[in-house]
């Protein structure tokens, strides 16, 4: 009986959707908002490279978990993220938008620029509204028919994903119960998941056979810095309010987020990681 590892975790997740090419192209199709069959990915042609750097060697760049690119020459920027925070829109609007002006070389013709899509899949609950599936684009106010395309935002809470509730998307629905079905607690993977061969090939890749001594030392050490971040992001949350009652004022919010990135920095976390978890950036991190 095999033994699997959570698709959620960075070293997991990317090597099942950043080394196969097939699964990525399922994955996309099954949760972008294609409208039609033609609009659906035919083929990534390259991944690339997940770091955005900036052409001004003094501004911000930005690190995603996935980035490829179709025939069509269609972006895809894809995010995994554990915990939310408030500037992870900021984030992904920032990311999304350099992967947009970055097709662009000096003296190009706007004509050529080609959509991108950011999926960004949060194990976590960010709003008060029913659904797990958020679909953002930029509309005009008084006609929302009306839209300006080259960007387009996903979001997906999965803790909201029921899937007794969406059998209309099978592979949506599959997809998402891959994500939040399989994990270390697992030692049967579903029925309806390993009679679907491209997720039946995505599970495979979860077996804990299939990694080296030094990539599950990497796994392990993954799920403990997201609980010590989630205990340090809850605490902090809870003494900001305490504090907002006692003196009548919200404040300290970016204090008790330094504060938090302190705290990982000195327990010896990665500057990358302490940024994605906290929502700062990756200089700002590095600043304290």
């Amino acid at each position: 009986m095999s033994k699997y590892l959570d698709p959620k975790a960075d070293l997991t997740f990317k090597k099942v959707f950043g080394e196969h090419r097939d699964l990525v192209v399922s994955f996309l199709n099954a949760l972008l908002p294609f409208d039609s069959p033609e609009e659906e990915i035919k083929e990534v042609l390259e991944y690339l490279d997940p770091e955005l750097m900036p052409r001004n060697p003094l501004k911000k760049y930005g690190v995603v978990d996935l980035r490829c690119r179709d025939a069509r020459g269609r972006q895809f920027v894809v995010e995994m993220q554990m915990m939310w925070t408030s500037a992870f829109k900021q984030r992904v609007l920032f990311n999304a938008s350099k992967a947009y002006v970055s097709q662009l070389e000096t003296g190009g013709e706007y004509e050529l620029l080609q959509p991108v899509y950011s999926l960004n899949i949060v194990n976590d609950v960010y709003c008060d509204s029913k659904s797990y599936y958020h679909d953002y684009r930029i509309v005009a106010i008084e006609e929302t028919d009306e839209v300006i395309d080259g960007l387009r935002f996903i979001f997906i809470e999965l803790p909201k994903f029921n899937p007794q509730t969406y059998s209309d998307k099978k592979m949506q629905v599959l997809w998402l119960r891959f994500l939040t079905e399989i994990n270390a607690k697992t030692r049967e993977a579903p029925k309806e998941l390993m009679a679907v061969p491209v997720i039946r090939k995505a599970v495979k890749q979860l077996e804990e056979g299939a990694f080296t001594d030094q990539q599950l030392l990497l796994y392990d050490r993954f799920w403990d810095m997201v609980s010590t971040s989630r205990t340090l992001i809850n605490g902090a949350v809870r003494d900001a309010r305490r504090k907002a009652l006692q003196e009548g004022i919200a404040q300290g919010a970016e204090q008790e987020r330094a504060r938090i990135a302190c705290s990982m920095k000195q327990k010896g976390m990665p500057v990358e990681s302490v940024s994605e978890l906290t929502g700062l950036t990756v200089g700002e991190v590095s600043a304290l």
